[in-house]
């Protein structure tokens, strides 16, 4: 898939919005990207994550994989779809007490893991998610994500894959053109 098929998959299934929105990092923007509206869509939800996966293995080996964990809740659906691609089990982290935390799955030491999530700004979640792969003394091989917000900024230290490298405006609040101007804005769920 062409970079313009996947803005109009997105645009289509009503992931890309327009408006004034608060990040879940505290930062204001004009775009968002609301995953779960084209992951509410399996097949096209399942095509978007065999491309990411078809993507990442064409541009690096990455070896022998024991499963794919996501940070919950947005890169659960996007982890399953990696996972059924690699063919390998899938697992994610929860939040606890505002952390990331394993509550339902174990990873063994020597184990390697794909990260996969819908998004990142930051990348927070996603290193929160590697860090706790690394406590378990296992490996990460590769991160997956559909959409990086960040356009390639936000940097972890293993190879990683997106469909979609872009950085819509962000601003912090006190900056805001559309606070400035009265508008509310919204947080979309994320």
């Amino acid at each position: 898939m062409t970079e313009s098929e996947i803005l109009k998959v997105l645009e289509e299934t009503g992931a890309l919005l327009t408006g004034h929105f608060q990040l879940r990092s505290g930062l204001h923007s004009n775009r968002f990207f609301q995953c779960a509206n084209v992951l509410r869509y399996p097949r096209i939800a399942g095509r978007l994550c065999e491309e990411l996966v078809r993507q990442m293995l064409a541009q690096c080996d990455i070896g022998k994989v024991d499963g794919v964990i996501s940070p919950a809740l947005g890169g659960i659906l996007v982890g399953h779809e990696v996972a059924r691609a690699l063919d390998a089990p899938c697992i994610f982290a929860e939040k606890q007490d505002g952390n990331l935390v394993m509550r339902r799955f174990t990873i063994k030491p020597g184990e390697r893991y794909v990260v996969a999530e819908d998004v990142i700004t930051r990348g927070g979640r996603v290193q929160e998610t590697i860090d706790i792969v690394k406590e378990a003394g296992a490996d990460v091989a590769a991160v997956v994500v559909l959409v990086d917000r960040s356009a390639g900024l936000a940097k972890f230290d293993y190879p990683t894959f997106s469909l979609l490298k872009l950085a819509p405006e962000v601003w912090e609040p006190d900056a805001c053109p559309m606070c400035a101007k009265g508008e509310p804005f919204v947080h979309p769920g994320s």
